[in-house]
């Protein structure tokens, strides 16, 4: 036996000398804490697994292009020179300018380009920069419940501690409304240690649909300023709140400025997810720390669609871009939830975002359905979305996979669809949910 194959059985490698050596080194505890190891909704409800003719309401990604005058200026970018180089850290001037002009207004202040702005690669990746400066071992960070599910394992990955509080939806009149998912803030309060670094507020809020209340914004402002919190702002769906309800921006409010980052979107704004351009709007005591990270995470973002971005934030107001989508998306969460309403079916009115949750309590499937091995010994909701999939023809995501194991059971009950999709789609899903019928109780 050579050396290194002592050394192989020694340290664990027993596959060396069985012919295996598919695990001859260990990976880092942290893949396990944050759940990245385990398979997730995305993996179990992917169109791979499902019937090639089922209608995917389940991820939220958009099956119409951006407007075409955005990407008429990616492909303008991509036929020059400059724009397929790198790009600097902070992001193209082109766009930190256009992202200056834009938000300004809404931000009640003057935004310095080259302290106050940075642009990342996606929404996810500005957060994940942002963890990556402020974590220290051990740090904690309060989630709402249910999150946005790439938090957790950004969180963990960075030492940080995830701290869970829920939003309660509370009993009603059968009114659909978000507004009835509520924060108990005495629960907040306790959450609250003296390890606390951050807390994320995201609104309006995935997957709830929620637009959080300014009383309520106003409420947990207190509590970051009594804790000397890092507020992360999650305000990617800020261009999607229906029904003249009032986006609050966090860092508006007194004294929030100083300690809030505030995380948007080009996806979600233009219809252009797998561009992976977004933009992070804070302090230069947050910015700054935030790019010595990103800078090491990612170096720049991608150059030419920075360039579109940027067309698209200088166009948006003279086109009226904003508001029609708007009455577009609208017109989209109507139809999706008419048909939900024929049904008699609960859900959660959706005020923002492109979510809607459905009360799928009422659906009741045979316990012995062939489910497959991937949604059993998890909530309901895994069997029930599945058994919908397969039997309605569409496709939707478990709502307990955004909560932690204590909580789950809040989330059992709820099915998430996005209508982020062209409305012969919605109609053409709405006529098969009527399916549902015959399994409701």
């Amino acid at each position: 036996m050579t050396s290194i194959s002592r050394t192989l059985v020694q340290d664990g490698g027993k596959g060396a000398l069985n012919g295996d050596r598919s695990n001859l080194i260990s990976f880092s505890s942290r893949l396990r804490g944050g759940r990245a190891l385990a398979q997730d909704v995305w993996s179990i409800y992917n169109a791979a697994n499902l019937p090639a003719d089922c209608i995917n309401l389940g991820q939220g990604y958009m099956n119409f292009p951006p407007p075409k005058w955005v990407t008429d200026a990616a492909d303008e970018a991509l036929g020059s020179v400059l724009p397929n180089h790198y790009s600097h850290p902070k992001g193209r001037i082109r766009l930190r300018n256009a992202i200056k002009n834009f938000y300004e207004k809404s931000f009640n202040r003057d935004l310095d380009v080259e302290t106050e702005i940075l642009v990342t690669s996606g929404a996810n990746q500005g957060q994940y920069s942002v963890f990556t400066a402020f974590l220290e071992h051990g740090d904690e960070v309060i989630m709402f419940e249910p999150f946005f599910d790439q938090y957790l394992p950004s969180v963990t990955f960075n030492g940080g501690t995830p701290v869970y509080v829920p939003l309660h939806p509370q009993a009603d009149d059968g009114t659909p409304n978000n507004n009835n998912w509520k924060i108990d803030f005495d629960e907040l309060r306790r959450a609250i240690t003296p390890k606390a670094k951050m807390i994320i507020i995201n609104t309006p809020h995935n997957p709830v649909g929620k637009v959080f209340t300014r009383e309520e914004l106003e409420k947990i402002a207190v509590l970051a300023e009594e804790f000397n919190l890092l507020v992360m702002a999650d305000e990617v769906y800020d261009c999607l709140v229906f029904d003249g309800k009032e986006h609050v921006r966090f860092a508006t409010l007194p004294g929030m400025w100083d300690r809030t980052v505030t995380v948007l979107s080009a996806g979600k704004a233009f219809a252009a997810t797998g561009w992976r351009v977004g933009w992070l709007i804070g302090p230069p005591s947050i910015i700054i720390p935030t790019l010595a990270a990103c800078t090491r995470i990612v170096f720049c973002s991608n150059s030419p669609l920075q360039e579109a971005a940027a067309a698209g934030l200088e166009q948006a107001t003279e086109r009226g871009f904003f508001e029609n989508q708007l009455k577009e998306y609208q017109g989209r969460r109507d139809i999706l939830l008419s048909a939900f309403d024929k049904l008699g079916m609960k859900y959660s009115h959706p005020e923002g975002s492109y979510f809607v949750l459905l009360d799928i309590s009422r659906v009741n499937f045979p316990e012995d359905y062939p489910f497959p091995e991937s949604v059993q010994g998890r909530g309901r909701d895994f069997k029930a979305c599945w058994f919908i999939a397969l039997e309605i023809g569409v496709s939707s995501i478990p709502v307990s996979e955004f909560y932690c194991e204590e909580h789950c059971t809040i989330g059992e009950n709820f099915a998430r669809f996005a209508f982020c999709k062209d409305e012969e789609t919605l109609r053409k899903a709405g006529e098969r949910l009527q399916g549902l019928a015959k399994y409701l109780v």
